[in-house]
């Protein structure tokens, strides 16, 4: 009933018919003028959006029934995100096992960060909570990994003759790799690193808001924000490390072939 009223009051009705459509526009318009060649990307992404979201809504009601349900929702999860920060490295490079490395730097980040949250009982070890406690995790290591491995693989293909030049002086592949590209990984942490230092004062971000809206008292919300905000900072170094360390060991395609 609260939801209802909600979409009523705020006439979200009338915006998900005219004024989504618009923001889409918008944001395609604003692609071509400053030739970001995301165009064709922004439309694919919105009408997924609209599409994904009708399904999970669906689906939602029966994974929340069970921990089982649950879990299966979460390697549904596990799969997408994997597949999606594969596709965005491999339009750069075709580096081999690129898929595995993928995997294992979104979910060991993810499944540690998880187990800290839910073993000692810092979050309710119920599938309410564990399904969008998981989804928030899973989501920001898929964001570092992805961005993380493109600025890597930039880097490698951009300073290919540094590369070289390290091994020219008996440096092992893994230590050139970091030794040129390893530092701009950092970047990749930076919108984490944004968003917890302006919490509060730039943004206020969805579990707190939802938290105060549906009854909750500020201070319980914000201690709950805190425990995301900082879990997403933990979950997304440790993809970044854990995917710099992979490539660093994995056969690099000619750093010439790559795209920067």
């Amino acid at each position: 009933m609260f939801n209802e009223l909600m979409w009523h009051d705020t006439g979200l009705g009338l915006a998900a018919v005219v004024v989504l459509p618009l923001l889409v526009v918008i944001a395609v318009v604003a692609s071509r003028l400053a030739s970001l060649r995301h165009e064709r990307g922004v439309l694919t992404a919105s009408l997924r959006a609209v599409l994904q979201l009708a399904v999970v809504g669906a689906l939602v009601g029966f994974a929340l029934q069970s921990m089982l349900g649950a879990l299966a929702f979460i390697t549904v999860m596990l799969m997408v995100a994997t597949i999606t920060s594969t596709l965005r490295l491999s339009s750069l490079a075709a580096v081999p096992g690129l898929y595995l490395h993928c995997a294992l730097a979104i979910a060991l980040p993810a499944a540690f960060v998880l187990a800290l949250l839910l073993l000692p009982g810092v979050v309710p070890r119920n599938p309410a909570t564990l399904l969008p406690t998981g989804g928030i995790i899973i989501g920001g290591a898929m964001n570092a990994t992805t961005l993380a491995g493109r600025r890597l693989l930039s880097e490698y293909g951009g300073r290919y003759g540094e590369y070289e030049a390290g091994l020219s002086i008996g440096l092992l592949p893994a230590q050139a790799f970091r030794l040129v590209a390893g530092p701009t990984a950092g970047d990749a942490l930076l919108p984490a690193l944004d968003q917890t230092r302006t919490v509060g004062l730039v943004t206020l971000p969805g579990a707190f808001v939802g938290m105060v809206l549906g009854g909750a008292s500020p201070t319980a919300a914000a201690a709950l924000q805190l425990v995301v905000l900082i879990s997403l900072l933990a979950a997304q170094s440790l993809a970044i490390l854990t995917i710099k360390e992979l490539l660093a060991r994995s056969v690099l395609p000619d750093g010439r072939t790559v795209k920067v």
